[in-house]
Protein backbone atom coordinates (compact mmCIF):
# COMPACT_ATOMS: atom_id res chain seq x y z
CA UNK A 1 0.00 0.00 0.00
CA UNK A 2 2.86 2.46 0.44
CA UNK A 3 4.42 1.37 -2.62
CA UNK A 4 1.79 2.21 -4.21
CA UNK A 5 0.84 6.10 -2.46
CA UNK A 6 4.96 6.62 -3.32
CA UNK A 7 4.03 5.51 -6.97
CA UNK A 8 0.78 7.74 -7.34
CA UNK A 9 3.00 10.61 -5.57
CA UNK A 10 5.79 10.11 -8.22
CA UNK A 11 3.35 10.33 -11.06
CA UNK A 12 1.51 13.45 -9.34
CA UNK A 13 4.76 15.10 -9.33
CA UNK A 14 5.75 14.52 -12.63
CA UNK A 15 2.69 15.57 -14.03
CA UNK A 16 2.97 18.62 -11.85
CA UNK A 17 6.15 19.03 -13.52
CA UNK A 18 5.17 18.82 -16.87
CA UNK A 19 2.36 21.26 -16.83
CA UNK A 20 4.93 23.68 -15.30
CA UNK A 21 6.67 23.51 -17.97
CA UNK A 22 3.91 23.77 -20.77
CA UNK A 23 2.64 26.77 -18.60
CA UNK A 24 5.79 28.70 -18.60
CA UNK A 25 6.61 28.11 -22.25
CA UNK A 26 2.81 29.12 -23.10
CA UNK A 27 3.97 32.72 -21.16
CA UNK A 28 7.13 32.88 -22.60
CA UNK A 29 5.64 32.87 -26.01
CA UNK A 30 2.56 35.11 -25.07
CA UNK A 31 5.19 38.12 -24.30
CA UNK A 32 6.89 37.38 -27.38
CA UNK A 33 3.26 37.66 -29.78
CA UNK A 34 2.28 40.65 -27.74
CA UNK A 35 5.58 42.39 -28.55
CA UNK A 36 4.16 41.82 -32.16
CA UNK A 37 0.69 41.69 -31.73
CA UNK A 38 0.60 45.10 -33.72
CA UNK A 39 2.34 44.12 -36.81
CA UNK A 40 0.59 41.05 -36.64
CA UNK A 41 -2.98 42.86 -36.19
CA UNK A 42 -1.98 45.27 -39.01
CA UNK A 43 -1.18 42.23 -41.23
CA UNK A 44 -4.70 40.61 -40.79
CA UNK A 45 -6.71 43.91 -41.37
CA UNK A 46 -5.10 45.05 -44.49
CA UNK A 47 -6.94 43.53 -47.12
CA UNK A 48 -10.30 44.34 -45.25
CA UNK A 49 -12.48 46.38 -47.35
CA UNK A 50 -14.31 47.80 -44.32
CA UNK A 51 -12.69 49.92 -41.14
CA UNK A 52 -12.98 48.48 -37.79
CA UNK A 53 -14.38 50.55 -35.41
CA UNK A 54 -13.53 50.35 -31.18
CA UNK A 55 -16.69 51.11 -29.12
CA UNK A 56 -14.48 52.10 -25.81
CA UNK A 57 -10.36 52.35 -25.40
CA UNK A 58 -10.14 48.66 -23.97
CA UNK A 59 -11.20 46.72 -26.91
CA UNK A 60 -8.05 47.13 -28.93
CA UNK A 61 -6.02 45.98 -25.84
CA UNK A 62 -8.88 42.64 -25.27
CA UNK A 63 -8.20 42.29 -29.32
CA UNK A 64 -4.31 41.89 -28.88
CA UNK A 65 -4.48 39.95 -25.72
CA UNK A 66 -6.98 37.29 -28.10
CA UNK A 67 -3.97 37.24 -31.33
CA UNK A 68 -1.76 36.97 -28.79
CA UNK A 69 -3.09 34.00 -26.91
CA UNK A 70 -4.12 32.32 -30.28
CA UNK A 71 -0.25 32.75 -31.60
CA UNK A 72 1.11 31.68 -28.21
CA UNK A 73 -1.30 28.41 -27.90
CA UNK A 74 -0.36 27.18 -31.15
CA UNK A 75 3.58 27.83 -30.63
CA UNK A 76 2.80 25.92 -27.52
CA UNK A 77 1.32 22.86 -29.17
CA UNK A 78 4.72 21.25 -29.76
CA UNK A 79 5.98 21.81 -26.29
CA UNK A 80 2.67 20.44 -24.79
CA UNK A 81 3.00 17.69 -26.95
CA UNK A 82 6.63 16.77 -25.93
CA UNK A 83 5.71 16.92 -22.39
CA UNK A 84 2.57 14.61 -22.60
CA UNK A 85 5.10 12.36 -24.47
CA UNK A 86 7.84 12.44 -22.11
CA UNK A 87 4.96 11.67 -18.97
CA UNK A 88 3.54 8.49 -20.77
CA UNK A 89 7.04 7.32 -22.07
CA UNK A 90 8.00 5.34 -19.32
CA UNK A 91 4.37 3.01 -20.57
CA UNK A 92 5.56 2.78 -23.82
CA UNK A 93 7.98 -0.18 -25.23
CA UNK A 94 11.45 1.30 -27.22
CA UNK A 95 9.38 1.17 -30.75
CA UNK A 96 6.00 2.79 -29.31
CA UNK A 97 8.54 5.69 -27.86
CA UNK A 98 10.34 6.33 -31.54
CA UNK A 99 6.75 5.96 -33.20
CA UNK A 100 5.07 8.55 -31.02
CA UNK A 101 7.51 10.65 -30.60
CA UNK A 102 6.66 11.66 -34.13
CA UNK A 103 3.34 12.56 -33.40
CA UNK A 104 4.79 16.06 -31.83
CA UNK A 105 5.41 17.67 -34.89
CA UNK A 106 2.37 16.16 -36.30
CA UNK A 107 0.10 17.93 -33.56
CA UNK A 108 1.53 21.62 -34.51
CA UNK A 109 1.30 20.65 -38.24
CA UNK A 110 -2.67 19.66 -37.91
CA UNK A 111 -3.50 22.59 -35.85
CA UNK A 112 -2.29 25.28 -38.47
CA UNK A 113 -4.17 23.42 -41.09
CA UNK A 114 -7.01 23.89 -39.62
CA UNK A 115 -6.42 27.52 -38.62
CA UNK A 116 -5.73 27.81 -41.95
CA UNK A 117 -8.71 25.84 -43.50
CA UNK A 118 -10.61 28.35 -41.19
CA UNK A 119 -9.38 31.29 -42.19
CA UNK A 120 -8.47 31.17 -46.29
CA UNK A 121 -11.35 29.08 -46.90
CA UNK A 122 -14.34 29.01 -44.67
CA UNK A 123 -14.24 32.26 -42.75
CA UNK A 124 -14.54 33.97 -46.16
CA UNK A 125 -17.66 32.42 -47.99
CA UNK A 126 -19.39 32.43 -43.83
CA UNK A 127 -18.49 36.57 -44.05
CA UNK A 128 -19.28 37.18 -47.63
CA UNK A 129 -22.86 35.33 -46.98
CA UNK A 130 -23.70 37.04 -43.95
CA UNK A 131 -22.95 40.35 -45.47
CA UNK A 132 -25.10 39.43 -48.36
CA UNK A 133 -27.85 38.84 -45.97
CA UNK A 134 -28.06 42.87 -45.00
CA UNK A 135 -27.43 44.16 -48.92
CA UNK A 136 -28.53 48.00 -48.77
CA UNK A 137 -31.13 47.37 -46.11
CA UNK A 138 -28.32 48.59 -43.78
CA UNK A 139 -25.00 50.46 -42.95
CA UNK A 140 -22.22 47.97 -42.22
CA UNK A 141 -20.31 48.44 -38.91
CA UNK A 142 -18.01 46.39 -37.44
CA UNK A 143 -16.69 46.70 -34.49
CA UNK A 144 -12.87 44.92 -33.67
CA UNK A 145 -13.96 43.02 -30.63
CA UNK A 146 -16.92 41.57 -32.48
CA UNK A 147 -15.03 41.02 -35.85
CA UNK A 148 -12.08 38.82 -33.91
CA UNK A 149 -14.18 36.73 -32.04
CA UNK A 150 -16.47 36.23 -34.86
CA UNK A 151 -12.80 35.36 -36.72
CA UNK A 152 -11.79 33.05 -33.83
CA UNK A 153 -15.24 31.36 -33.52
CA UNK A 154 -14.48 30.21 -37.30
CA UNK A 155 -10.64 29.15 -36.55
CA UNK A 156 -9.96 27.55 -33.55
CA UNK A 157 -12.51 24.83 -33.48
CA UNK A 158 -10.93 23.86 -36.84
CA UNK A 159 -7.62 24.10 -35.52
CA UNK A 160 -8.67 21.60 -32.78
CA UNK A 161 -10.59 19.21 -34.88
CA UNK A 162 -7.83 19.26 -37.32
CA UNK A 163 -5.24 16.73 -34.53
CA UNK A 164 -8.18 14.17 -34.57
CA UNK A 165 -6.10 11.88 -36.36
CA UNK A 166 -2.65 12.30 -34.17
CA UNK A 167 -4.52 12.11 -31.33
CA UNK A 168 -6.75 8.84 -31.96
CA UNK A 169 -3.09 7.01 -33.44
CA UNK A 170 -1.44 8.55 -30.48
CA UNK A 171 -3.96 7.18 -28.13
CA UNK A 172 -4.49 3.60 -29.84
CA UNK A 173 -0.81 3.37 -29.14
CA UNK A 174 -1.61 3.75 -25.70
CA UNK A 175 -4.26 0.68 -25.99
CA UNK A 176 -6.99 3.53 -24.98
CA UNK A 177 -9.07 3.08 -28.41
CA UNK A 178 -9.62 0.36 -30.57
CA UNK A 179 -10.12 1.40 -34.05
CA UNK A 180 -12.92 -1.56 -34.83
CA UNK A 181 -14.56 0.26 -31.86
CA UNK A 182 -14.51 3.31 -33.78
CA UNK A 183 -16.08 1.92 -36.69
CA UNK A 184 -19.08 0.31 -35.04
CA UNK A 185 -19.69 3.83 -33.21
CA UNK A 186 -19.23 5.21 -36.86
CA UNK A 187 -23.02 6.71 -37.06
CA UNK A 188 -23.03 8.17 -33.60
CA UNK A 189 -19.28 9.93 -34.67
CA UNK A 190 -21.53 11.28 -37.28
CA UNK A 191 -24.30 12.40 -35.46
CA UNK A 192 -22.05 14.51 -33.16
CA UNK A 193 -19.44 15.85 -35.96
CA UNK A 194 -22.87 17.02 -37.79
CA UNK A 195 -24.01 18.53 -34.87
CA UNK A 196 -20.40 20.00 -33.99
CA UNK A 197 -20.71 21.25 -37.01
CA UNK A 198 -24.26 23.22 -36.68
CA UNK A 199 -23.07 24.58 -33.57
CA UNK A 200 -20.54 26.22 -34.96
CA UNK A 201 -21.12 27.70 -38.07
CA UNK A 202 -24.33 30.10 -38.93
CA UNK A 203 -27.54 28.74 -39.58
CA UNK A 204 -27.18 27.69 -43.31
CA UNK A 205 -26.99 24.76 -45.92
CA UNK A 206 -23.73 26.03 -47.48
CA UNK A 207 -21.84 26.42 -44.34
CA UNK A 208 -22.60 23.56 -42.53
CA UNK A 209 -21.55 21.72 -45.70
CA UNK A 210 -18.40 23.53 -45.87
CA UNK A 211 -17.51 21.85 -42.59
CA UNK A 212 -18.99 18.53 -41.81
CA UNK A 213 -17.42 17.11 -45.42
CA UNK A 214 -13.71 17.94 -44.24
CA UNK A 215 -15.24 16.48 -40.58
CA UNK A 216 -16.39 13.34 -41.69
CA UNK A 217 -13.35 12.66 -43.90
CA UNK A 218 -10.74 13.51 -41.24
CA UNK A 219 -12.83 11.20 -38.88
CA UNK A 220 -12.70 8.19 -41.54
CA UNK A 221 -8.27 9.19 -41.97
CA UNK A 222 -8.37 8.87 -38.25
CA UNK A 223 -10.03 5.49 -38.22
CA UNK A 224 -7.83 4.29 -40.77
CA UNK A 225 -4.77 5.44 -39.27
CA UNK A 226 -5.76 4.09 -35.95
CA UNK A 227 -5.94 0.70 -37.64
CA UNK A 228 -2.58 0.76 -39.37
CA UNK A 229 -1.27 1.64 -35.66
CA UNK A 230 -3.21 -0.94 -33.78
CA UNK A 231 -2.38 -3.88 -36.68
CA UNK A 232 1.11 -2.44 -35.98
CA UNK A 233 0.51 -2.90 -32.26
CA UNK A 234 -0.61 -6.11 -32.54
CA UNK A 235 2.47 -7.24 -34.75
CA UNK A 236 5.04 -5.99 -32.25
CA UNK A 237 3.38 -7.42 -29.56
CA UNK A 238 3.37 -11.48 -31.05
CA UNK A 239 7.13 -11.21 -32.13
Amino acid sequence: MENQNMKALEHFEEMRKRLIITVAAFLVFFIVSFTFVQDIYAYIVKDLPFKLALLGPSDIIMVYVMIAAVIAGAATIPVAAHQTWLFVRPALSPIERKVTVTYVPALFFLFIAGLSFGYFVLFPIVLSFLMSLSGDLFATFFTTEKYFKFLLHMTLPFGVLFEMPVVMMFLTSLGILNPYNLQKTRKFAYFALIVVSILITPPDFLSDVLVIIPLILLYEVSVSLSKMVYKRKLAAAAN
